[in-house]
């Protein structure tokens, strides 16, 4: 699963990306805020201490807005002006304004009235794809309903979120699917694409294998299994790194098996754009 390495940043997130990677999950354990204690000199600055109301500000704003906060051990200046660093759970920083309305963790500047990662929202539009570009030619289409709506998903047939994942998509009403295969996992995730995207038809042996554990039949013959490695050569283009991930008409681009509701919310977003 990605996860974000604290359990600060996991308590600031709107939801965990649940996808299928090689990154691995910290397990720290989060605690109560902590009474204001004594700030030290900054680097290159000896002497040099936090202003009480700046101290007492980034404290209440933390306090008040990220649950969980684990407990401040203490604040003092950081190297940039305007910044402030903040040492929780003994070895972990932050640096925060003086207000304590953003921070960055992580390398992400988050927004902490909304708790909103101001970077990851940059990203997205850095990374949007334009829907129009995608090579649909190398996907497994599936039709739902009229099928009206569009979806472009990016896969792995060994990944449980991925799996997760479909199981909420096949009750989606009136919406295509493209499903291109992306085997990140191993060996076997080769193995079961190519099966996948040889067979008769593709999108029954893609939903029996995630949905019923049908494994697919390895093909016989030869099978043009071009697509399947252009699909590999797409995700190193645009920086897809985990599966699934998920591209909506309008560019929108989500990593992560998302909850069924803000699947729909996404979706109704996407065909009022398009």
């Amino acid at each position: 699963m990605i996860a974000p390495r604290f359990p600060l940043a996991l308590a600031l997130a709107a939801f965990t990306v649940l996808a299928c990677s090689g990154a691995s999950d910290a397990q720290d354990k989060p605690g109560a805020a902590a009474a204001p204690t004594a700030t030290s000199a900054a680097p290159g600055a000896p002497g040099t201490a936090v202003d009480a109301a700046v101290q007492a500000a980034i404290r209440k704003a933390l306090a008040e807005r990220i649950p969980r906060m684990p407990p401040i051990d203490e604040i003092r200046p950081a190297p940039i002006a305007g910044l402030y660093e903040v040492r929780y759970g003994g070895t972990e920083l932050l640096y925060a304004d003086a207000s304590g309305d953003h921070i960055v963790v992580n390398g992400s500047i988050i927004e902490t009235r909304t708790r909103t990662d101001l970077t990851e929202q940059r990203m997205e539009k850095l990374l949007a794809i334009d829907f129009a570009q995608l090579p649909l030619k190398d996907a497994i289409v599936i039709k739902q309903g009229s099928g009206t709506r569009k979806l472009a998903v990016f896969v792995d047939p060994n990944c449980g979120y991925c799996k997760r994942f479909e199981r909420d998509l096949a009750s989606v009403k009136d919406l295509t699917v493209y499903t291109f295969l992306m085997p990140i996992l191993g060996p076997d995730s080769t193995v079961k694409s190519r099966a996948i995207w040889c067979a008769k038809d593709g999108a029954r042996a893609w939903r029996s294998w995630m949905l019923d554990g049908v494994a697919p039949e390895a093909p016989k013959g030869q099978c043009d299994f071009a697509g399947v490695e252009r699909n590999l050569e797409f995700g190193r283009k645009h920086r897809i790194n985990g599966t699934p991930a998920l591209v909506f008409e309008d560019g929108t681009r989500k990593p992560g098996a998302i909850p069924a509701e803000m699947l729909e919310k996404l979706l109704a977003q996407a065909s009022r754009k398009s």
